[in-house]
C-alpha cells in the first residue's frame, strides 16, 4: 500500500505552474491520474472510504478551474489566474490526501 504514498509525491512534484497549452494537457493527465489514485485509496477499506469523499468535491472544481483556463471567452491573465488557482488547489489535495493516506496506515494498520 505504500506506493500510494510515493505516486502522490510524484504526482505533487510534477504539477506546472504555469498556463501554457502543454501545461494544461500535463496538468489533465496529472489530475486523471490523481483521482485513479484517489479512488483506489477510498477502495483500500471503509476508514479510507470515510476519509477520502471530502475530496471528491473539490476534484471536480479543480477539472471546471482547468477547463476554463483553456477556454478561449478569457483574456491570457485570466486563463493564468485560472491555471494558478487550479494547481494550487491541486497541490493542496495532494498534501492533503498524502495526510490522510498516512493517517489510515497508521489507524488500520
Amino acid at each position: 500500500m505504500e506506493q500510494y504514498g510515493a505516486l502522490l509525491e510524484d504526482l505533487y512534484n510534477s504539477i506546472p505552474r504555469r498556463h501554457t497549452a502543454d501545461n494544461v494537457t500535463s496538468i489533465n493527465a496529472i489530475v486523471e491520474n490523481y483521482a485513479d489514485i484517489l479512488g483506489k485509496i477510498e477502495s483500500i477499506n471503509p476508514w479510507y472510504e470515510k476519509n477520502t469523499a471530502a475530496f471528491y468535491p473539490s476534484l471536480e472544481s479543480i477539472q471546471n478551474t482547468i477547463k476554463m483556463s483553456g477556454s478561449n471567452k478569457h483574456a491570457k491573465k485570466a486563463k493564468d489566474e485560472l491555471f494558478d488557482a487550479a494547481s494550487g488547489a491541486l497541490k493542496d489535495d495532494i498534501q492533503a490526501l498524502i495526510a490522510v493516506y498516512g493517517n489510515g496506515m497508521k489507524e488500520t494498520g
